[in-house]
């Protein structure tokens, strides 16, 4: 908005209106007072839980992330009609709007959370830790910045998810799944199951002529739709994302040497021994003591006539610093191996020491950890460059460049992509290979327009500016343009309808009495079998389409079923079903055992959850949830 208001001042009639529109704006302040203007549920709230407001950028940035988040474990991008076809859409509503309750009902309580225990959470996270193991200031700012996040509102944040934590804790203590539910999943997942098949392939179809002019055409009528040329979009896109900036960055032997030498006492591992100590009250129990040890007897004896444990005396293989006494830290970090201290006079009495075993320190070596440095330090510089970057290509964009122009201007490289469907691919049917895997441009330039002046899409810890360049509107087919592809498809439904009847009559004579291996030989088939197999097995040379069949198929009975996506077809008999037995105590039913937790819980919140809104109030703004997730573009 800001971008285009900037560009709506730019001359004298743009000026005059935007003054308009600001007097209108301050009246509107002095009138109705700045806080109703900002807290009313109007366009730019999706929903309201109780107090809490869930914004349209807030929840767009939720929406945007999490399509990304999926299309990276797909290895494409997800479109906004397949997010709604999954029911990703309602899904993030429901879960923003779940957490605003949460939010809710934790003030309601009166709930909060130490600044310590946030503390020891976010020094405890992995993502923050740097290259000698523990929690990197830097890197823990740079991290959260990389994702929009000052400090202060990610520790915000994770106490608000700390404090949901406690609730829904608290709502799931005692649950556990009955024995009957764990009996009845356990033989549903691990029955298992035998079959013979014979397989009925292309070649058993028998001959398909060619065919005829008319019938070829009648095809395409019928079918016209499968052959439509789908819309294409000319887009234009540059990408800004510490990964590519990164590769611009050379970090010199110097520059990872210096961080190297501030981080070096933090990057070792200290001398570590394995240290024994016995107290006693006075120095002359321990001087008698003393001498009964070097006359030859042992630690763990003398432990034993003190009524200590073995393991009392021992305090393991430590370093200096994990030693609580300092006296007694001093004097075992001075014995040789296999020596007993005199005396020490410590903090809870005097102590006789004896060292059995030295891990001599490692110092850490620059040559073994600088590619993970220069790394760290590439990806820091990359991070701020990105930040610069981004700032020079809103001021561009602002000032009414292009998406190429701008990036031309700011030497970076932008794509451009003559011609693309809504699945990625080119007008010849290949997938495009010049869009970085995970980036959702394709699905959120369908959502656009010629001459939209877009929202960065956030990739990678950076970002991707894109332009429509130009629409090619769907259009149907003639016959000549297609009719490879339609001869093609007309061929695989012969081959797929005789395939079909052959089986279907072979299922028939076998359920008259029939056996599997004499029909298979008078067709010239080759029975084939597979045992022991569960429901989510995939046996090598049974596609998927079987073993389902397969279970919904009775002892003895048979059936047919095509592959998946068409192809081959099978007909089988179910030869054996094996009953599992349970047993509670196995690792396998443990595992069941917290998976049934996790969906009890979760079914749990789920109503509590439920309950806090339908007690506080839940409204969504339909028009503005449409809007974010492109279901009013179609």
């Amino acid at each position: 908005m800001l971008r285009g208001m900037r560009k709506a001042s730019s001359n004298w009639l743009g000026k005059t209106i935007m003054a308009v529109v600001m007097g209108v704006l301050i009246i509107s302040f002095g009138i109705w007072g700045i806080a109703d203007i900002f807290r009313g549920f109007g366009q730019s709230t999706v929903a309201k839980v109780g107090g809490t407001e869930i914004s349209l950028n807030e929840f767009r940035q939720i929406y945007t992330e999490r399509l990304q988040q999926i299309g990276r474990q797909f290895g494409r991008p997800l479109s906004s009609e397949q997010a709604r076809a999954f029911g990703i859409d309602r899904q993030v509503l429901q879960q923003s709007i779940a957490e605003a309750a949460l939010d809710e009902e934790a003030r309601r309580l009166g709930l909060g959370q130490s600044d310590d225990e946030i503390r020891r959470v976010i020094m405890n996270d992995p993502n923050f830790k740097g290259v000698s193991g523990s929690f990197d200031p830097q890197r823990f700012q740079a991290v959260i910045r990389n994702f929009g996040y000052t400090e202060q509102r990610y520790i915000a944040e994770q106490r608000k998810v700390s404090l949901r934590r406690q609730i829904t804790g608290t709502i799931a203590a005692g649950l556990e799944p009955s024995k009957s539910m764990i009996d009845v999943l356990t033989r549903f997942q691990n029955e298992q199951r035998g079959i013979e098949f014979v397989r009925l392939d292309a070649a058993h179809a028998g001959t398909i002529d060619p065919p005829s002019p008319e019938a070829l055409a009648a095809y395409f009528e019928d079918h016209k739709v499968q052959f439509r040329a789908p819309e294409y979009r000319k887009i234009s896109f540059v990408v800004i994302s510490p990964e590519e900036i990164g590769k611009w960055t050379e970090v010199s032997d110097d520059d990872a040497r210096k961080l190297f030498d501030q981080r070096k006492d933090r990057m070792g591992t200290p001398e570590k021994r394995q240290v024994h100590q016995l107290v006693f009250p006075t120095v002359e129990e321990a001087q008698t003591a003393r001498t009964r040890l070097t006359g030859g007897l042992s630690f763990e004896d003398l432990a034993k006539e003190r009524g200590l444990n073995p393991g009392d005396a021992d305090l393991g293989l430590v370093a200096k610093s994990a030693i609580l006494d300092p006296a007694v830290a001093d004097a075992a970090f001075a014995l040789p191996a296999g020596e007993i201290s005199q005396p020490v006079q410590g903090r809870f009495g005097t102590a006789l020491v004896k060292v059995d075993k030295i891990e001599p320190a490692v110092e850490p070596n620059f040559a073994a950890v600088a590619a993970d440095i220069k790394r760290e330090l590439a990806a820091e510089r990359a991070r701020a460059k990105v930040s610069e970057l981004r700032d020079k290509m809103e001021d561009e964009r602002g000032g009414g460049s292009s998406v190429v122009d701008a990036a031309q201007k700011l030497g970076l490289t932008a794509v451009t992509i003559d011609a693309v469907d809504r699945s990625g691919r080119a007008p010849n049917g290949q997938p495009l290979t010049n869009i970085p895997q995970g980036l959702d441009v394709v699905s959120q330039a369908f959502n656009s327009d010629v001459g939209v002046d877009n929202d960065p899409i956030s990739f990678r810890g950076g970002y991707v500016w894109y332009d429509v360049l130009g629409i090619t509107p769907s259009r149907e087919r003639g016959l000549d343009e297609v009719r490879d592809q339609v001869e093609a498809r007309w061929r695989q439904d012969q081959i797929a309808t005789k395939l079909k009847a052959k089986a279907t009559e072979m299922v028939q004579k076998l359920d008259q009495g029939g056996k599997l291996a004499d029909e298979a030989a008078s067709a010239g088939l080759k029975v084939e079998t597979a045992t022991g197999f569960k429901r989510d097995d995939s046996p090598a040379g049974v596609p998927a389409s079987l073993v389902n069949a397969a279970f919904r198929t009775a002892k003895d009975g048979v059936g047919q079923t095509a592959a998946t996506g068409g192809g081959d077809v099978f007909v089988f008999r179910v030869t054996e079903i094996v009953d599992p037995q349970v047993d509670l105590a196995s690792d396998p039913i443990k595992k069941l055992k917290d998976s049934l937790d996790r969906s009890l819980t979760d079914e749990q919140v789920a109503a509590y959850v439920t309950k806090i809104q339908n007690d506080i109030g839940t409204t969504i703004n339909q028009a503005a949830f449409l809007q974010v997730t492109g279901a009013n573009n179609q």
